[in-house]
């Protein structure tokens, strides 16, 4: 095994997560942050909660507005061509449509 190439570990390393539980463990970092650990994951803690970090819940929903939005402008569009399709395109034809 080649000497001196590998990390320095750390016995005693700190894992702070957000919700503020603290515990140690060894890792070759000294200091840890995480954003979910056992005590706040809603696997372990049994709640029903979503852990929306990215904001996946919000991107979802705005994909799923605009979606809608196009949908409807494809349906308004149709509408608009067959309105005009169902117009008269003659003289005879409108005056045919008076009677």
């Amino acid at each position: 095994m080649k000497q001196a190439i590998h990390p320095q570990y750390f016995e005693n390393a700190q894992v702070i997560c957000v919700c503020g539980n603290r515990f140690t463990t060894g890792s070759t970092q000294e200091i840890i942050h995480v954003e979910l650990c056992d005590k706040c994951h809603p696997f372990y803690t049994g709640e029903q909660r979503f852990v929306d970090s990215a904001s996946r819940i919000q991107k979802f929903a705005n994909k799923q507005k605009k979606a809608q939005d196009i949908q409807s402008k494809i349906v308004k569009k149709k509408e608009e061509k067959t309105k005009a399709d169902n117009a008269p395109k003659t003289l005879r034809e409108m005056l045919m449509g008076l009677k």
